[in-house]
């Protein structure tokens, strides 16, 4: 082990003992009781069961839902996934592969089998995976590389760490040429912008639910705090139009906080509210959708969908081509910068403040719907991964 590998890993297992009361304690809390024990206690988390397999590496949902159109191409190869949240792990156990948490980087050298290639999505930049997996003999790609805007100053201030990192990767493919200058800036070399694979990923829905004969609404992804501002917007709007509400929280542990908060602003406007796991319908006047899996089904019968994730500073957006594609006239916030490269191929979105809100409803009727135009090609990368 090299002298700075080396203390890197020294100052990681000193972290962990420093972090070790906060994460026991975290372990018990539903959102990270699965992922905290697997990833930090190696609880259910075995090695992979062989070496020479292709590795994916990604965070959470999102990520893990990208993966789809590049592993329908990979059929005869042995799949092997690594996530970071829950709501990836569940994602990516969908797919005929081998699913593990990605462990804390103190357990990487003794629990990473080596690999045919490891491929990493997005901006998941682990010092230790990467490091140990090259010394392994795995060709390491970086695919759908970014760095937003806002996260480029961060960077540049460690530029000889990442230089370092970034070192060992084979290949970058980015998702735009301001994504390549800034690796480039961090002293990263061989990059290739070939969009986002987002755009490959064949949307669909999976089932078929009534549509209201009035307007429908979808807060779809909702984080807190986008809640509130939807609900209030969504009464001002009831006093023009005759419409339902739909809210879909991002995060399953959420589902009884928004359940009490939206049963507040229903009792208060005599409105009627109803859970989506009830009863599969939506003929009360707001709808919280507490079940996973079920979005591309609502936007299939919405008109209008506000995006959450974007109202706040500190999440980044989410996906909007789910809902373009279905026509859903789209409304989100200004702070969509981990999506801004989707965004980019969806048009006719207002993008507005969290008090904005309404004037963005009332504008609808006006509008377009949104819609996507762009594609990707795919096979750049196939033949990369299948390079012996």
């Amino acid at each position: 082990m090299k002298p700075f590998t080396f203390l890197y890993f020294i100052l990681s297992a000193v972290l962990y003992l420093v972090a070790l009361p906060l994460l026991v304690y975290l372990s018990f809390k539903q959102k990270y009781r699965e992922s905290i024990p697997s990833r930090f206690f190696l609880f259910n988390n075995p090695r992979f069961k062989s070496d020479n397999g292709v590795w994916f590496h990604v965070c959470s949902l999102g990520e893990a839902r990208a993966l789809k159109p590049i592993l329908e191409l990979l059929k005869d190869q042995d799949i092997k996934i690594t996530t970071i949240t829950h709501t990836g792990h569940a994602e990516a156990r969908r797919y005929d592969a081998e699913v593990r948490y990605l462990p804390y980087e103190m357990f990487v050298p003794f629990w990473a089998r080596g690999q045919k290639i490891l491929i990493v999505l997005e901006a998941e930049f682990w010092f230790m995976l990467f490091t140990v997996m090259r010394a392994k003999g795995t060709r390491i790609i970086l695919l759908n590389a970014r760095i937003s805007e806002k996260s480029a100053k961060k960077y540049l201030q460690f530029a000889w760490f990442y230089k370092k990192l970034l070192s060992n990767v084979e290949i970058i493919y980015a998702q735009s040429e301001a994504d390549k200058n800034r690796f480039l800036a961090l002293g990263a070399k061989n990059i290739e912008v070939i969009g986002n694979i987002k755009l490959a990923g064949k949307i669909e829905k999976t089932k078929e639910y009534k549509k209201p004969e009035v307007e429908l609404i979808v807060a779809g992804s909702t984080h807190d705090g986008e809640e509130e501002s939807v609900l209030k917007s969504f009464i001002e709007y009831r006093k023009q139009s005759d419409a339902k509400l739909a809210v879909v929280p991002r995060h399953p542990e959420r589902f009884e906080a928004v359940f009490e908060l939206m049963k507040k602003y229903a009792d208060k406007n005599s409105l009627t509210l109803s859970r989506f796991s009830q009863n599969k319908e939506f003929k009360a006047d707001m709808v919280l959708v507490d079940a996973m899996g079920e979005l591309n089904n609502i936007y299939a019968i919405s008109d209008i969908v506000i995006l959450g994730g974007a109202f706040r500073e500190d999440v980044g957006g989410h996906n909007p081509l789910e809902p373009a594609y279905f026509g859903c006239k789209i409304i989100t916030g200004k702070h969509f910068f981990h999506q801004k490269e989707l965004f980019k191929y969806v048009h006719h979105v207002q993008y507005v403040e969290s008090d904005e809100i309404h004037k963005a409803l009332m504008r609808c009727k006006e509008l377009p719907p949104s819609m996507v135009e762009e594609k990707i090609n795919l096979e750049p990368v196939i033949n990369r991964i299948l390079k012996n």
